[in-house]
């Protein structure tokens, strides 16, 4: 329920606090007082798109702000705390709009997205006209319409359950059916290139060593000049170091003998003398193993230039290359399994389909039956509204699928398309409700929906615009109580220039426009009974409110409040019968 409204700088209001309280709330005021403009800052409120043209002149921002009392709708306060923005039984939605662009949307006093504004929105208001925020001329609505006047949307869930198991297990079969189609063709490549590697061998670190043995034999003539010749200085040659080292070891242990002050040790050179005739000898003998090969070489060659390729082809090193081959027989083996997933998800398909036909015959079922009952409250409705020779259908069609199976459609609201349809006069045959010409019948029957939805509806507060469009007289006066009726299940706020229909607020607001200095200004505020009296004077006689239209409108006042009274007692009498008598009549 929408309890309080403020507005700053919107249009031509500069700064408003409005209060509203439960049961039928009328706002009226002359054209262009700034009714209109009240709907729009609601409007922005419920996720419109903002403007800077909705900015008063000469100001940079505007500002509209809402308080509403969720108590008792559990569900949209689950989703209100699930979403992190606070939990409880009040919320306060606001929407900044600024010349620079940088409009701000804040629900419970969190920085929010217009998204997850509109998200929400749809269970606070609702608000009904006859061109805009309708989703009961929208065709695609009428099945959750139904749904609701039938009690199935907790049955319904369990089906779309159902069917997003359905259509996710439908997706994994289309991907799997896709990969078996290509699956020739891809196995085709992944046998050739896992051949092509197994057949090569390849060895972790193979390719360095190759190329130390490639430079190994295209020097094996230097390599053994230099191994000879180092090793005839070190020990072959008459005046090798070895020897010569030798020769002066044995003179140094004279002197050592002689004069032990001499600071060289023997056994220093010694050791010396041994790692010097160690790589003389190393030298020798790998002299005498390297050898110069020309078929290794080109062994080594076609080797290092097959590598080469495979490092190419399958990521530049020969790691990438064995995780490649490893990769590869991952592929091929989850190829041969292609098949047996396939015919298992098959089977899951075929008995989820089963399952959710079943449930969609159910909600068919259901829907038909309730859909009978739907068409005797509306025509009720509308025939106490002074449209006694209209007809209203809720038609329930179960389309096949253009493949010649024959096969319902499913969807996620199961087999079915509902559509309403509506004849407004004899002889006439049944039409689409949006098709509906007439801005009178169009408003009385939007209002009938209402009225019959009106128990089972989820919505806080409904506001209807333009609700008295083409009527006047007896109907208005009908019009009048059917809002009456709509509000002891949701609060109502209803816009009108009838006094037939203002007679039946519970409270009354007139919204009014005054110049200040230079600046045009609108201000809306709830009259006390006696200016109610001569607001419902001036709409049934003009500006000049005369002793007998004030007259005229304190008996409309009575008879209104007699007529609600009235009703409150008959309802108490027969509430359980009426209550339900919508899908008995089914």
């Amino acid at each position: 329920m929408l309890t309080d409204l403020k507005i700053k700088n919107f249009a031509i209001i500069d700064e408003l606090h409005v209060s509203f309280g439960p049961g039928l709330s009328v706002i009226t005021g002359e054209t262009g007082a700034g009714k209109s403009i009240v709907i729009g800052a609601i409007n922005l409120l419920l996720g419109d798109r903002a403007s800077a043209e909705q900015i008063r002149t000469s100001e940079d921002s505007a500002e509209v702000e809402a308080l509403f009392d969720i108590s008792g709708q559990e569900a949209l306060k689950k989703r209100i705390e699930e979403m992190g923005l606070g939990s409880g039984d009040e919320l306060v939605v606001r929407r900044t709009v600024s010349r620079s662009g940088k409009n701000r949307v804040y629900i419970n006093g969190s920085l929010a997205t217009l998204s997850l504004l509109a998200s929400l929105s749809g269970s606070l208001v609702n608000i009904c006209s006859q061109h805009e925020h309708q989703a009961i001329l929208d065709a695609d609505s009428h099945i959750d319409i139904l749904d609701e006047f039938a009690g199935l949307l907790g049955r319904r869930s369990e089906y779309e359950s159902l069917y997003g198991e359905y259509r996710g297990l439908g997706a994994r079969l289309a991907e799997l059916q896709a990969l078996r189609k290509k699956k020739v063709e891809r196995e085709d490549l992944v046998r050739y290139q896992l051949r092509e590697i197994h057949e090569a061998r390849v060895k972790p670190g193979e390719d360095k060593a190759l190329l130390e043995e490639k430079a190994v034999l295209s020097n094996a003539q230097r390599l053994m000049e230099y191994a000879a010749r180092s090793y005839e200085v070190l020990y072959g040659g008459e005046k090798s170091v070895l020897g010569g080292l030798k020769s002066a070891l044995q003179d140094i242990r004279e002197i050592k003998a002689i004069d032990s002050s001499l600071r060289v040790s023997p056994e220093e050179l010694d050791s010396l003398f041994f790692q010097l005739e160690d790589a003389a000898v190393a030298l020798r003998e790998y002299a005498g193993r390297v050898v110069f090969d020309p078929q290794r070489l080109s062994e080594v060659d076609e080797r290092l230039a097959l590598l080469a390729g495979l490092k190419r082809k399958y990521g530049g090193s020969l790691d990438a290359v064995l995780k490649t081959g490893e990769a590869l027989e991952s592929e091929l083996g989850g190829m041969s399994a292609v098949e047996e997933e396939i015919s298992g998800v098959e089977k899951e398909v075929s008995a989820l389909k089963e399952r959710l036909v079943e449930q969609a015959r159910g909600l068919t079922e259901e829907r038909r039956r309730a859909a009978g009952g739907l068409k005797a409250a509306v025509e009720r409705e509308i025939a106490s509204l002074r449209m006694a020779e209209a007809r209203f259908e809720a038609l329930v069609s179960t389309p096949s699928a253009g493949d010649g199976s024959g096969e319902p459609v499913l969807t996620a609201k199961g087999q079915d398309c509902v559509e309403f349809y509506i004849s407004t006069n004899v002889g006439e045959d049944l039409k689409p409700l949006n098709r509906v010409a007439s801005g009178g019948e169009l408003s009385r029957i939007i209002l009938a929906l209402k009225k019959v939805l009106a128990k089972t509806g989820s919505v806080g507060t409904i506001v209807f615009d333009e609700v008295d469009s083409g009527i006047g007289g007896a109907v208005a006066e009908v019009v009048g109580e059917k809002l009456k009726e709509v509000a002891e299940h949701h609060q109502v706020v209803c816009i009108t220039h009838l006094p037939q229909i203002a007679s039946f607020g519970d409270s009354h607001y007139l919204v009014s426009k005054s110049v200040y200095g230079t600046r045009t200004n609108s201000r809306v505020r709830r009259l006390s009974e006696s200016e109610r009296v001569e607001e419902v004077a001036r709409m049934l006689g003009g500006v000049d409110v005369t002793e007998k239209a004030s007259e005229h409108a304190r008996e409309m006042l009575k008879k209104a409040k007699r007529a609600k009274s009235d009703e409150a007692v008959g309802r108490k009498r027969g509430s359980r019968r009426g209550l339900s008598r919508g899908i008995e009549e089914c």
